[in-house]
């Protein structure tokens, strides 16, 4: 295994707040990873599956620290939103390359089955969501940008599955249908909408679908407000992508007339 030394930005930024109500967090340690699985998520993307054997299990929006260490003993760490939730010992992870980054490159183009990783976890208990764990059941607005969508999936996915009645809605704002991270669980959870109630918007920025009616072009404040529950629907809002990108949604939401001050907002940088 080699690792170039360019330096790279952080992975994950701006996770503070108090930690969710509920089930007491997984306590998180070191622990040694195998790589059991890989595949294109996206062009620039990859979908890993990591064998962590020690694992205790995490809880959907959670996050963990990954290092890798070359041959010379140089080590780099990152922080990655994690696309899976439970008790199982498999660990999936959808990295998009950052063309300047130091270890997404290494994850997206070189890292191979059975390369033996490590990985520091479960972590984060603000920029979580549980079945069940909202007595009030308060409805949920998940909002998205490219990649940002990946520690939304397992909300998604533990929603559907546990057959959840709090209403979900996802707005996703990808470049073009190639894009789009987890179309295949996305999917999954609109068939089983009519038991764990799920509404999904995509704004295609370049280019839409075939056939597709919607206009093409950035997310907007007016499409923001057609496409989000509104401020009287007092929802629990989660807001995940670039640093400008959840920046200009939380001024939009404000100045829609939604409460920013208890928005769950994780942003990113590069890796």
């Amino acid at each position: 295994m080699t690792l170039s030394s360019t330096d790279g930005a952080p992975g994950l930024e701006a996770r503070t707040g108090p930690v969710t109500p509920g089930r007491p967090l997984r306590r998180p340690g070191w622990h040694p990873a195998t790589v059991a699985a890989v595949s294109p998520e996206t062009p620039n993307a990859r979908r890993l599956v990591l064998d962590v054997p020690s694992w205790p299990g995490n809880d959907p929006g959670q996050h963990l620290d990954l290092r890798l260490t070359a041959e010379d003993g140089y080590q780099a760490t990152r922080s990655y939103s994690i696309a899976s939730s439970g008790d199982g010992t498999r660990v999936t992870l959808a990295v998009d390359r950052v063309e300047d980054g130091e270890v997404s490159p290494f994850l997206v183009d070189a890292v191979e089955v059975s390369d033996a990783l490590e990985v520091h976890g479960p972590l984060g208990g603000w920029f979580v969501w549980r079945p069940g764990a909202d007595p009030a059941s308060r409805p949920v607005q998940l909002i998205a940008g490219g990649s940002g969508v990946v520690p939304l999936l397992p909300m998604v996915a533990a929603h559907a599955d546990a057959e959840d009645p709090t209403p979900f809605r996802l707005l996703y704002a990808v470049r073009t249908p190639e894009d789009v991270f987890f179309r295949a669980e996305l999917d999954a959870a609109l068939r089983t909408a009519d038991r764990a109630p799920f509404d999904l918007d995509v704004v295609y920025s370049r280019r839409a679908p075939e056939g597709s009616t919607a206009p093409v072009g950035r997310l907007t404040r007016d499409r923001l407000a057609a496409a989000v529950l509104p401020p009287d629907a007092d929802a629990q809002v989660y807001v995940c992508g670039s640093t400008p990108f959840v920046e200009q949604v939380l001024r939009w939401l404000g100045e829609l007339g939604h409460d920013t001050t208890g928005v769950r907002a994780e942003r990113f940088g590069g890796s």
